[in-house]
């Protein structure tokens, strides 16, 4: 995915660390866990040109450059011509089986990319006849339901190749579910039932469906941000963050892991792929936390949380932010605006927690003479700075997401060929920056096209109202049973599936009862959108964990545990927004109310990890408590739990009940601890100076 090198250098006669990545985060997220072909000759010739011309479209559907003249194009032909562009070489790089040949295409794989290319054609082609005539609800000429049957079959097929078996098995009997939608066992399930050709046409046809909120989501905002991660990473940027991360955390107590955590999440808030986050900055990060001090297994768990903020943190965050903007209709400048508190205080935990352990395992820093310079740095990359804020202000102020990363991207090539000392693109480059995004955009078209299905599935069958009830029904309308039982679904269909598959399934079908509770629409999305992604660190899956230990020479299953561990304060945020959408900036006069909210949260973050790690900032380590140590640590995590959670709403306490509280178990705790460290402490210096 991608190379990183550690450069050593003679400065003041110690060895100085600097870290390059010519080609970071080159592929797709999965490209070091599913086998895949590198196309070479012709049909890499073939991809490099699709990838040209969805970009070309693209830009001419976001800015109405009317490229084609004389004609309109209708948003459902924009979408079928992306897919008959990137669908088809699904087949070409990711194998059936395997098995498979890696050096060359098979027959057969070459016959499904001529299938796929046909199909989708011939659908794009009737499309404008279809909305004229209404044929995704009756009357589809049989030619039009054949093509569509191909189209059902290849797209089941390609998220089988891309998602693997879990989630072909989890989607595919939700979009056979209409054709017996009537069917008595069904129970609370039981819908419309449509027959195979209706099925079919509206699955296809519908802009509901194939045609849905996944892909539309892909077509109006994804690929320019693709566009510009890519860019971003292959002009040298992830260089700059990597160097910038060293050079301000590296002397810090602990500060391998420091480093590691600002310097992934720095490349995560542009990558927005755990994976490819893993294997960019844990190449560099994970060797130098092991000479630090700390264990394989640790370090490879610190990597894979720090890596998993890269689906949260904004501005650029992961496919399913701008799936979510979709679903509720609102700019993806909102959804990045509400991640910015919930990313903060994840990323503030991980710096307790590891600040916590290197205190109590006596990690010290690494020293400044081997690190490199925060003036040369910031010479080197100081418009890396100037193009992100660039984005920024074109999200948040002009409200222009799907213009911002062409902006943007086209003022970073700009600067880059100006002021770049190594990294000024050659015609090599530009073919590799086609290659690496054709990549990315066959995989994600798969598996947002192949998900859609299951939007169509239900709105098909009407199903969805009545199961919103009967959820209800279930929890005895209690938000919080509901809560819970939308987390633990969250994590085990996250287990099997994709963050965005799963969380397209529980936005159709929990989210609504949620909102029927009147909860805040967005802090629900984001609630469901946190918990599905959470199996990137909790075993048996832990793809993150699992990557990052074999970076680090670590048991993969003991680097999941750990993660869990290390990253633990992810499992509570989510309920911390959804008790009070504030920390999402929702409601009236949030800002004030968020930092007060935020500020608690933070406090109470920093005893959990104390608890949690056993060393407590401004008190010490919690094994001079002697007997007390456990009994201590526990208060102190359940302390730090109370006094986040926010009061008021579905809570049955007040915002200063809930606070006074986790006050009262806190303050004698603290206080108490205090006391034995130092006096642990002091029998310590005269037991040495004896």
């Amino acid at each position: 995915m991608s190379t990183a090198t550690e450069k050593a250098g003679a400065v003041s006669g110690s060895r100085k660390i600097e870290f390059d990545d010519p080609h970071a985060a080159t592929g797709p997220a999965e490209a070091e866990v599913v086998r895949v072909r590198r196309l070479a000759g012709f049909w890499r010739g073939l991809l490099l040109l699709a990838t040209a011309a969805t970009i070309l479209l693209c830009i001419n559907q976001q800015f109405t450059l009317r490229f084609f003249v004389g004609y309109t194009q209708l948003n459902t032909e924009y979408f079928y011509l992306l897919i008959l562009l990137m669908l088809p070489f699904t087949f070409l790089i990711f194998p059936g089986s395997s098995s498979a040949p890696l050096d060359r295409i098979p027959w057969y794989d070459a016959l499904l990319f001529v299938g796929t290319m046909g199909a989708s054609g011939f659908l794009m082609l009737n499309i404008r006849a279809a909305a004229e005539l209404g044929w995704e609800f009756s009357g589809a000429p049989m030619p039009v339901v054949a093509a569509g049957i191909v189209m059902w079959v290849v797209l089941m097929e390609a998220l089988r190749r891309t998602g693997g078996w879990s989630l072909l098995l989890s989607v595919l009997p939700f979009t056979l579910y209409p054709l017996f939608a009537d069917a008595r066992w069904l129970g609370p399930l039981r819908g419309q039932q449509s027959t195979l050709d209706q099925a079919t046409a509206y699955h296809v046809l519908s802009s509901e469906s194939l045609l849905g909120i996944p892909i539309q989501a892909f077509a109006d905002t994804v690929i320019g941000f693709l566009v510009f991660g890519t860019a971003l990473m292959m002009t040298g940027a992830g260089k700059f963050f990597i160097n910038l991360a060293f050079a301000l955390c590296g002397t810090f107590r602990g500060g391998a892991a420091k480093v590691c955590i600002f310097a992934s999440g720095l490349l995560g808030m542009m990558s927005g792929s755990i994976v490819s986050n893993v294997l960019t900055a844990g190449t560099m990060t994970i060797p130098v936390m092991k000479k630090s001090g700390f264990r394989a297994s640790y370090a490879g768990a610190i990597e894979a949380c720090a890596s998993t903020g890269a689906v949260l943190a904004p501005p650029v965050m992961g496919a399913t932010a701008f799936v979510i903007a979709q679903f509720l209709n609102v700019s993806y400048a909102e959804v990045a605006v509400a991640a910015v508190i919930p990313a903060t205080l994840y990323y503030i935990g991980l710096f307790m927690q590891v600040d916590s352990y290197a205190a109590r395992h006596g990690l010290k820093g690494i020293p400044r003479s081997e690190l490199p310079s925060i003036t040369t740095t910031l010479k080197e990359g100081w418009y890396y700075v100037f193009v992100i804020a660039l984005l920024i202000v074109m999200l948040l102020h002009f409200k222009r997401e799907s213009h911002a990363p062409f902006y943007a991207t086209a003022l970073l090539l700009v600067l880059n060929q100006l002021f770049s000392q190594d990294k000024r693109w050659t015609p090599k480059t530009i073919l590799d920056f086609l290659e690496v995004n054709g990549r990315t955009f066959v995989e994600l078209v798969a598996i947002l096209a192949g998900c859609g299905l299951l939007i169509g599935a239900f709105s098909m069958t009407g199903v969805v109202s009545s199961l919103a009830n009967d959820l209800l029904r279930l929890a005895g309308s209690s938000a919080l049973l509901l809560l819970a039982m939308c987390a633990i679904t969250s994590l085990v269909l996250g287990l099997g599936l994709t963050t965005t598959a799963c969380y397209i399934f529980l936005a159709i079908l929990v989210a609504p009862a949620l909102e029927k509770l009147g909860l805040n629409k967005m802090a629900i999305h984001m609630f469901i959108f946190y918990w599905g992604m959470l199996s990137s660190i909790t075993p048996p899956v832990a793809i993150a964990s699992f990557a990052a230990a074999g970076i680090a020479g670590a048991p993969a299953m003991k680097t999941g545990w750990e993660s869990m561990w290390v990253g633990s304060i992810i499992y509570f945020i989510p309920f911390f927004f959804v008790l009070n959408p504030s920390l999402v900036l929702q409601g009236s006069f949030p800002y004030f109310e968020a930092l007060g909210l935020m500020a608690l949260a933070g406090i109470g973050t920093l005893f959990i990890c104390g608890g949690i790690q056993g060393y407590q900032a401004g008190i010490g380590d919690l094994r001079r408590a002697g007997i007390l140590e456990w009994p201590l640590r526990v208060v102190l995590v359940v302390g730090g739990f109370v006094l986040a959670t926010p009061g008021g709403g579905i809570m049955p306490y007040s915002q200063l009940q809930i606070t006074g509280l986790g006050l009262a178990l806190l303050v004698p705790a603290a206080l108490l601890a205090w006391l034995l460290v130092r006096r642990g402490r002091a029998a310590e210096l005269r037991q040495a100076a004896t």
